[in-house]
């Protein structure tokens, strides 16, 4: 530590890390994404090339389903009240209905409110329109608390900090 103290690095526990993660929209490995989960439905079709020749697990699979609509899409949720505690697990509703749960959930330090992720999911599809259009709740300890659906990081969106 020593070394890095002219960086200002130092110690930092798994919740900081974990609200970083969260607030920069990073999946977690077993929670956020699984083997059920497409890397298109889970945000992540960016880091697949399908254009290209070269060959990787899965790669037939996923080009069957290339173009295909979504029936599930990874999403990202803020709530205004500061009592309420994401963890993962609490149930999505649009509109009213249930349309999946949270796969995890914490405190985003940086941006000062609660965050959660998981999948939405509709027979009929699930465009940006479908879940931009929606009015949501998530139903935490029994009780609904109203929530803003986010498609893009909350913190640093497009990754210019990342990249400095």
């Amino acid at each position: 530590m020593a070394a890095g103290a002219v960086h200002d690095i130092r110690p930092v526990g798994y919740r900081a890390l974990e609200s970083l993660r969260l607030e920069k929209g990073y999946r977690a490995w077993g929670a956020d994404i699984t083997p059920n989960d497409t890397p298109q439905e889970a945000g992540l079709g960016w880091a697949v090339k399908l254009r290209k020749n070269t060959d990787f697990l899965g790669r037939r699979a996923l080009e069957k389903l290339d173009g295909s609509t979504l029936g599930k899409r990874f999403a990202g949720f803020t709530v205004d009240d500061p009592d309420v505690v994401l963890l993962g697990r609490e149930t999505i509703l649009r509109n009213g209905d249930a349309v999946g749960y949270l796969t995890s959930g914490g405190y985003g330090y940086t941006i000062g409110t609660n965050i959660g992720y998981g999948y939405v999911r509709n027979a009929d599809g699930v465009s940006d329109d479908f879940l931009t259009s929606g009015d949501y709740e998530l139903a935490v300890a029994m009780e609904r608390t109203p929530a803003k659906i986010h498609l893009e990081p909350l913190y640093d969106p497009m990754g210019a900090k990342v990249k400095a």
